[in-house]
């Protein structure tokens, strides 16, 4: 199976809690104004890469705490990051995504459902450029919601990711 990607970072420490090997889809339906980057809204840009490739070389990478998907829009190509989470075993996998929880939740698309059974933590919402601040951890706008998707799958409701857990 195959994965457009607009690139791969191995070292980030800017997407999510330690060292994350951040993998950056390309393409994106949301393009939110004041985007941080832009380069990947084009669905015909970046590159083809093998998920078996990807997740061989994120597993061979010594440093990575846990992997971070984004974007782009990884729900905009749900096949191919379920079955990059797949591969990627027990590694921490969190997801940044412009839809909300809510949305993604009652998808009738099963590759959407397998994705976030995958995701430990799910970073929501689409970046409002009028909601920016430097001050936010790891997210662009105060909108965006840090969400422990394995538990509010298990219950049904947005259960908030805390750090400490």
């Amino acid at each position: 199976m195959q994965i457009r990607l607009a690139g791969l970072v191995p070292e980030s420490i800017v997407d999510g809690t330690g060292y994350r090997f951040a993998i950056f889809a390309q393409g994106c339906p949301h393009k939110c104004a004041g985007c941080h980057n832009p380069h990947t809204h084009d669905f015909d840009g970046g590159e083809l890469y093998d998920v078996e490739m990807i997740a061989e070389r994120v597993k061979a990478y010594p440093h990575a705490d846990g992997v971070t998907f984004t974007g782009g829009e990884p729900f905009s190509q749900p096949e191919a990051f379920a079955e990059l989470a797949r591969k990627l075993g027990d590694l921490n996998i969190w997801c940044f995504t412009g839809y909300s929880f809510e949305e993604l939740s009652v998808s009738e698309n099963p590759a959407v459902n397998a994705l976030l059974n995958q995701i430990d933590v799910l970073i929501d919402g689409k970046y409002v450029q009028e909601r920016a601040s430097y001050e936010l951890k790891f997210k662009g706008s105060a909108n965006q919601r840090f969400i422990n998707c394995k538990e509010s799958l298990k219950r049904g409701e947005v259960v908030l990711f805390e750090e400490n857990n």
